[in-house]
């Protein structure tokens, strides 16, 4: 049975991470709520899963590796300039890359969502400090009205889509 080891970004007492600048709503919010739902997916899917969100990384990471989850998902809302949309996956070794490009298909499939594709990163903790193949998925830009909607109106479809991203690289759970 595949472990995975979900971790919705930013602590709800700590740091929101990113807000809408318009409706007020938190990432660490949305992020919490596509975690329960993730793991709810996954589950059902006959994997093992864990769920940690919390500001310190360090922790995150160790509680990943102590676990020895084979698949790390770190999940996130992007933010920048209200203008920008869309959905990226990040990872930063070649299976991270696979994982990614399962889960950012999927999504792509799934909403109507601009495709920011994947993306190389060396320099992000929880992709750094993580035993398991990590990716860390922006769903959208919450800044911006438009994927706000979606964030709002379709959070469960991009789950969904994240949870079959990552059973087709497991190939099941």
């Amino acid at each position: 049975m595949a472990k995975v080891f979900i971790n919705p970004g930013h602590d709800v007492t700590l740091d929101s991470g990113a807000v809408n600048p318009i409706h007020g709503t938190r990432e660490c919010d949305i992020a919490r709520d596509a975690g329960k739902m993730l793991a709810r997916y996954l589950c059902t899917a006959g994997c093992e899963v864990r769920t940690v969100q919390d500001d310190d990384l360090g922790y995150v990471c160790e509680q990943s590796n102590e676990w020895g989850a084979d698949v790390f998902v770190s999940l996130h809302c992007n933010a920048f300039n209200t203008q920008a949309k869309g959905t990226e996956t990040l990872y930063k070794s070649f299976n991270g890359q696979r994982l990614a490009n399962d889960i950012q298909s999927q999504i792509i499939r799934s909403i109507q969502t601009t495709d920011r594709g994947v993306k190389k990163r060396d320099n992000l903790w929880v992709l750094n400090g993580t035993d398991a193949v990590a990716v860390l998925v922006e769903m959208a830009f919450i800044d911006n009205e438009y994927d706000h909607s979606l964030l709002m109106d379709d959070l469960d479809t991009i789950v969904r889509a994240i949870a079959r991203g990552v059973t087709d690289y497991l190939g099941g759970c």
